[in-house]
């Protein structure tokens, strides 16, 4: 006969729900504050729906009314070094962040008889001006409605991606337990989603290594019961969506969240637990959205809940719960209520007021923006990448001129030695990946010895790419860190998609232009190893069309250590391609010197010609310069090193095709996200008066390798490729 044990988690998972004793037992000045910031948020957002029914919110205004006792419950208390992100609906936590933050010089306590000071005043309209994507908003304008962010007061950014804010939480809350913690203990951070994004990957995946690592991340879900229109229990088998905490062994706690007191009580609970080095929490706040998903009407308005079911829950409102307790308790009356009422919405309409204006061209009084408010046109493409000040003064050197000592080396020998000579000069260096804490320096050894000599810095990751390039992207955000991601293979760049390419690439654009994403991912290219059609792919053509990222694509040793040390000193993100075939590849290494760099968007000539510019990278430079001798075309070749269009050579490109009238671009990947395709349709627009001849393209097959041997050869360019076509082009021109 089977035994049945029956078994249970190994943490708590509480359900909290407040008595009439505790609040009785509530200091008053919380439950005031309390109630104060509520009455602000809301409205604040009646202001902003009313604006959306004018057409005045160019693009959603997702309204939290209804849900403003989940966030102020638990922010009220945090401090400004706390974090918090949240997702598209983020207005009530971005508020209640920055009220926080501002009332922090009167011992975290606002009062109803002065609600709303020249401080907080400033502070709606502002956050209205970026509402409303006007320039003196927090990030010009940029963010507007779903992207809201506050350094100074610890409001890391609003996330219009459902969950994409939780892994970029992760990294800020790694960033802060590693750092000098105060006597109160480490600050910690809160990522807020819902009901939606509790299934999504990148969250579950952050549950999963903040758990781990013992993170001081509060995962605060506001369980508002709906998507867009479909109901929490039709999506899931579990509806108490803090059970998902347990599984991955976090303490987890489940209130009422039109209780503004019990959600405090769990925060206070959880914020103990976390200050202490006892790692993440899962707060789970059941709300409710008043409204539809977007805009200014309920969701009955469009059948899929009732208007019994949305009176039930404003029955429940949390602002007159909070209001009501305070009357009971002889801390407010009617009329204090009504003036802090009316005093809110004083400011709430002072602030539009400041933003609008009657449209004269209009006969119905209409409101306008303010047309001197908006952005400037030309401000549009500014702040994409830094301005490259981090690399002033820095010593730059070349192979041929390098004064030095050299050796013969590996270039797997570069990318080790080279990261290990910045993490001892640098101790915000961290390096994450796969393996690479084991083996010897992980699956290559690129990462050999650095555990040894840097053990806390050295972090072995699961197999989650979503969540540890969101958490490196966190901590780059942060600034206090300095993140080295590897990717075991290129491909698993669509795993973490989300991060490496909505998150990582566009934060400073994103949050106007000001922020800093200093963070370097090495990612190793595989064709040509027997791995098939999944761990094979030159990611260089995918990198180059996102915005935001560098690219540099060393082809020797010693560049290695260059072009390493750059990206390193950026403050931009860069991805560095290493292919396999080029780690046993040897070459010339200095000897002791690691600190120096290759300049900045220059490319190598690595053979001189007249009749033909050769433009290739990485690990196609080698075989494009056999190639050329042994068809003895006098053909340029240039090493470009530098591969997106802002840090990319054209001085040196431009010069060679005006002396060679004539282009040929090698690469080896397939032809489907191939880098030549960006690069040919740009040499065509710079430099079409100086082409004699169509431009010409090396690349592989259509389809990606396969695990064949023999498929594999003809799905990818080599030598023999390369050979043909300059032999076609020798023929056909004549050269």
């Amino acid at each position: 006969m089977t035994r049945h044990i029956q078994l249970a988690p190994d943490v708590e998972w509480i359900q909290l729900t407040t008595t009439e004793q505790d609040w009785q037992e509530a200091d008053p000045a919380l439950l005031k504050t309390m109630l104060v910031q509520m009455q602000i948020i809301r409205s604040f957002e009646e202001a902003v729906l009313e604006l959306a029914s004018e057409g005045l919110v160019h693009g959603p205004a997702h309204s939290s009314i209804g849900q403003e006792g989940g966030a102020v419950g638990s922010i009220v208390n945090l401090r400004s070094g706390d974090g918090v992100n949240g997702s598209h609906r983020g207005h009530h936590q971005f508020l209640a962040k920055g009220l926080a933050h501002l009332s922090a010089a009167m011992n975290g306590r606002m009062e109803p008889e002065a609600a709303v000071g020249a401080e907080v005043q400033a502070f709606l309209q502002r956050t209205l001006a970026e509402i409303l994507g006007l320039d003196q908003g927090f990030s010009h304008g940029r963010g507007g409605s779903m992207h809201l962010q506050w350094l100074d007061a610890g409001a890391l950014g609003t996330n219009a991606i459902v969950g994409g804010g939780v892994p970029l939480a992760a990294g800020n809350a790694w960033a802060q337990k590693h750092s000098t913690a105060s006597a109160s203990g480490m600050d910690l951070t809160v990522s807020y989603f819902g009901d939606g994004a509790i299934n999504i990957g990148s969250v579950l995946e952050t549950m999963n290594l903040a758990a781990a690592w013992k993170l001081p991340l509060c995962f605060f879900v506001e369980n508002n019961l709906y998507a867009v229109s479909t109901h929490v229990s039709e999506v899931t088998g579990e509806g108490r969506l803090s059970g998902r905490g347990p599984g991955f062994g976090i303490r987890s706690w489940r209130v009422d969240g039109m209780d503004p007191l019990a959600v405090h009580l769990a925060m206070e609970q959880a914020t103990e637990h976390m200050r202490s080095g006892g790692g993440p929490a899962v707060i789970e706040a059941e709300v409710y959205r008043y409204f539809h998903q977007n805009g200014p009407f309920p969701g009955s308005a469009f059948g899929y809940r009732s208007k019994e079911e949305e009176k039930s829950w404003r029955d429940r409102d949390p602002i007159q719960r909070m209001a009501t307790e305070l009357k009971k308790l002889g801390h407010l009356d009617d009329v204090a209520f009504l003036q802090m009422q009316e005093q809110v919405s004083a400011a709430c309409n002072l602030a539009v007021s400041e933003l609008t204006e009657t449209d004269p061209q209009s006969k119905a009084g209409k409101r306008r923006i303010r047309p001197e408010l908006w952005p400037d046109p030309s401000f549009v493409d500014v702040g994409i990448r830094g301005d490259l000040s981090e690399l002033e003064g820095a010593r730059t050197e070349e192979e041929l001129t390098f004064k030095g000592g050299l050796r013969e080396g590996k270039f797997v020998d570069a990318v080790a030695e080279v990261v290990q000579a910045r993490m001892a000069a640098d101790p915000s260096i961290v390096v994450m990946g796969e393996d690479v804490h084991r083996l010897k320096g992980g699956t290559n050894g690129a990462t050999r010895g650095l555990v040894d000599a840097h053990p806390d810095r050295v972090l072995g990751t699961p197999i989650s790419e979503n969540a540890f390039a969101g958490l490196a992207g966190g901590m780059a955000m942060d600034g206090r860190f300095k993140p080295v991601v590897e990717f075991m293979y290129a491909d698993f760049m669509w795993v973490a998609g989300d991060q490496i390419f909505n998150q990582i690439a566009r934060a400073r654009h994103m949050f106007g232009g000001t922020g800093e994403v200093p963070l370097v991912l090495r990612s190793k290219i595989a064709m040509g190893t027997g791995y098939g059609s999944q761990h094979s792919m030159d990611p260089a053509g995918v990198f180059a069309t996102s915005a935001g990222w560098r690219i540099v694509a060393p082809s020797t040793p010693f560049d290695y250590v260059g072009l390493m040390n750059a990206a390193l000193a950026l403050k931009d993100p860069v991805v560095v391609l290493e292919h396999v075939d080029l780690y046993t590849t040897t070459g010339q290494l200095p000897v002791d010197d690691f600190d120096y760099q290759i300049a900045f968007g220059k490319a190598a000539i690595r053979r001189r010609g007249d009749s033909l510019t050769v433009l290739t990278y990485g690990a196609m430079v080698h075989p494009t310069l056999v190639a050329v001798t042994e068809t003895e075309i006098d053909a340029e070749v240039v090493d470009l090193r530098w591969l997106d269009r802002a840090s990319i050579d054209w001085e040196a490109i431009g010069a060679s095709i005006m002396k060679t009238n004539n282009v040929l671009i090698v690469e080896q990947g397939a032809q489907g996200t191939s880098y030549g395709g960006w690069l040919s349709d740009e040499i065509q627009r710079r430099y079409f008066d100086h082409l004699d001849y169509p431009i010409q393209r090396v690349t592989g097959g259509e389809a990606s390798p396969s695990i064949s041997k023999v498929l594999e050869r003809a799905s990818y360019a080599g030598v023999s490729e390369v050979a043909a076509k300059l032999l076609t082009i020798k023929n056909d021109q004549g050269l």
